[in-house]
């Protein structure tokens, strides 16, 4: 049965290591929030989506939307402080006839529509999901220090990308009690496995990188290029 799921696109970042925003930085001659937004456009999954964005940045956005030829009905919302206060505003943004909801990072760019359409469909009344991938390097914990305390078996290691998806009407029910508590998580899972909730990961792709360092773009070019998609 077909379900009604709505991506909340987290973009609204300065992008310090970046040297300028992430979101409007040109990748193959598009700006990187454009091809984060057409894999979403192009996922058949999704129904509508919420873009947290810098209010400066408003212009822009709505233009890019017009321009990459978005069709599906795409809200705005201001970004906070916190990403997770950015991932509320935009929440409270979301359709309330929205029934699940997929929280993405704007500046993972080349994650591909298949991807979005799978782990949304692997979500449940009480299940989260998210792509994740496994660790390639050996991880050690350690101490203020520096001094290793342990090193964890690499086979139950995952890193964790996005999306992450939600039922929408409980996930923002955690998320408003989080924020009351002011209870700050790195990712949206955190949240969902606090309150005692399963979280199932999906098979992503080392391919669907975070830009964050300037090392991240050269590799996101390269992707771009082999693949030979163009907007």
């Amino acid at each position: 049965m077909e379900r009604s799921c709505c991506a909340v696109i987290v973009a609204a970042g300065g992008s310090t290591r970046m040297g300028c925003p992430k979101q409007t930085l040109v990748l193959e001659g598009v700006p990187v929030i454009a091809w984060t937004l057409r894999a979403f456009e192009e996922a058949g999954s999704v129904s509508s989506i919420v873009l947290v964005i810098r209010e400066e940045d408003k212009a822009a956005m709505e233009d890019m939307v017009a321009r990459y030829g978005i069709s599906k009905p795409v809200f705005f919302a201001a970004g906070g402080r916190e990403r997770q206060l950015s991932v509320y505003h935009g929440l409270l943004a979301v359709p309330s006839d929205a029934e699940y909801v997929a929280v993405h990072d704007g500046a993972r760019l080349l994650v591909t529509p298949e991807e979005i359409d799978m782990v949304i469909n692997a979500a449940g009344p009480e299940m989260g999901t998210a792509l994740a991938v496994c660790v390639k390097d050996t991880i050690k914990e350690v101490d203020a220090e520096g001094i290793v305390v342990s090193t964890p078996a690499r086979e139950t290691l995952r890193a964790v990308q996005t999306p992450q998806v939600f039922p929408f009407a409980r996930f923002l029910g955690e998320m408003e009690q989080a924020v009351a508590e002011e209870r700050y998580y790195t990712d949206d899972c955190q949240l969902w496995e606090h309150a005692g909730l399963p979280v199932r990961l999906c098979e992503g792709s080392y391919e669907n990188l975070k830009l964050t360092t300037p090392e991240d773009r050269l590799m996101a070019e390269a992707i771009l290029r082999k693949r030979g998609k163009r907007l």
